[in-house]
């Protein structure tokens, strides 16, 4: 089946901006490198109990060369509360050794940061945009979700469909300097209301354009 109409897609854009205008990251950092670890951080888990422990975690490795550095089990201790830790702290050591061995600096393009161990097109998305305000649409799960049960994209039928191809399809619908903010704005709605499980429906802002509602 087709995907919805452009006209319907940016109707449900507006209502959701307007139900939720304060949508933004939610990871707390102080740099670009903050940024970079606490988003590769942030898979599979909350922006939340990120925040819980990258305190923590900046204040024992603060740069690439201290983080480099870690002894065996330090950054896993520290970040064992996330789930993956044992992956997620290798993903991060190798990384930091490739900023050290680079220079020190986040790379600024897709391509320097896709190739940075754990660094996929998702989390390459929210360093520029956040990092570099350069326009790009993160799409994690919630994106994935939400635009698929909205028929937003033309692999909404698949049950897994390619997130490239659904951030491409996006980001010809809306204007670069939107991505982010819908990115964001589809993430909270996700979070808050278009659940994985159990979708708050009767309180949908969507309900009565929802495909998802009326087909099941």
């Amino acid at each position: 089946m087709e995907k919805a109409p452009r006209e319907k897609i940016l109707k449900e854009a507006a209502i959701l901006r307007a139900n939720f205008p304060d949508a933004r990251c939610t990871l707390e950092f102080r740099n670009r490198f903050e940024l970079l670890v606490c988003t590769v951080l942030s898979a599979q888990t909350t922006d939340k109990r990120v925040n819980l422990v990258s305190p923590a975690l900046f204040a024992a490795f603060p740069t690439p060369r201290a983080m480099a550095g870690a002894g065996e089990g330090e950054i896993e201790e520290i970040i064992r509360p996330l789930g993956m830790y044992k992956a997620k702290a290798a993903n991060l050591r190798e990384l930091s050794r490739q900023l050290q061995d680079g220079g020190g600096t986040v790379p600024g393009t897709m391509e320097g940061l896709t190739r940075l161990r754990g660094v996929g097109r998702k989390t390459a998305n929210v360093v520029l945009a956040e990092g570099f305000s350069v326009p790009g649409f993160p799409v994690d799960t919630h994106v994935t979700r939400v635009t698929s049960r909205l028929r937003w994209h033309s692999q909404w039928d698949r049950p897994h469909p390619d997130p490239k191809v659904i951030e491409e399809e996006l980001c010809a619908i809306f204007p670069p300097k939107e991505w982010i903010t819908m990115s964001h704005t589809l993430i909270a709605f996700g979070r808050e209301v278009c659940h994985a499980k159990a979708p708050d429906c009767a309180s949908c802002p969507l309900r009565d354009l929802c495909p998802f509602v009326k087909h099941g």
